[in-house]
């Protein structure tokens, strides 16, 4: 579908197309900023992309679910609260090229933006195939989350871009979000995931998540000031209260 649909839009087949999975979270709700620990898994639902090269440093980007289209230069990344969908791809490009990772122009194209982090994790792996270029992937999953937290400007941890980069079929993934060592969980026997949709919609960009950001860091702060060593809430325990 999308190759067929990234053809009609541009009169060219694309010469990359990639996909980045969605995410349950199992165990650990508000802890990844935390640097508590947190088991996530990935889910048969993607956010995809797909584009070809342009000779100049035009980017052109349509996304399909939202039927519309938004244009920027390399040379000058910002963002745009006209089309703040194409801002999750302007940030991962923006912090490549901070890197030193020189990019060609290019014509990304995605459908289902049902999440940020997808998002993210996907256009950080189609840039780096784009042109040629490799990360490890915890540190394209670091990149994509500072695109979100510096350039979106949510708070977000790092969790979402973790499991959407290195998630595993029939497993979950335990992770340590303090020193991000990881190691992925089968999910053994009849053990099924069964997504249901309550109807509520939320978007992470206008939830109460930032007040929650902020209400734990002052409570680190707060503890500090009462004489105790931490660096997160992760470092709290229950006597210290």
């Amino acid at each position: 579908m999308i190759e067929t649909a990234f053809e009609k839009t541009f009169g060219a087949a694309p010469e990359v197309v990639v996909r980045a999975p969605g995410r349950v979270n199992l165990i650990g709700e508000h802890t990844d900023y935390n640097d508590g620990f947190v088991l996530p898994a990935a889910i048969d639902r993607y956010i995809w992309f797909a584009g070809r090269a342009r000779r100049d440093r035009t980017v052109r980007v349509r996304a399909l679910d939202f039927n519309d289209a938004a244009e920027f230069s390399l040379d000058a990344i910002e963002k745009d609260p006209a089309h703040s969908w194409s801002n999750y791809l302007r940030g991962v490009a923006k912090f490549l090229e901070a890197n030193g990772h020189r990019l060609s122009g290019d014509v990304p194209r995605e459908a289902g933006l049902s999440s940020s982090a997808a998002v993210e994790v996907g256009a950080t792996i189609f840039w780096q195939r784009l042109v040629k270029l490799r990360l490890e992937p915890v540190e394209a999953v670091k990149l994509a989350r500072r695109s979100e937290n510096e350039f979106v400007g949510v708070p977000s941890g790092i969790m979402d871009q973790f499991i959407s980069a290195l998630g595993r079929r029939d497993h979950a993934l335990f992770l340590d979000c303090r020193d991000l060592k990881y190691r992925h969980v089968p999910l053994r026997g009849e053990v099924k995931l069964v997504v249901c949709n309550s109807g509520v919609k939320r978007a992470l960009a206008h939830s109460e998540y930032e007040v929650r950001v902020k209400q734990c860091r002052q409570a680190v702060e707060e503890l500090r000031a009462a004489g105790l060593q931490v660096n997160s809430l992760r470092d709290v325990k229950l006597g210290d209260l």
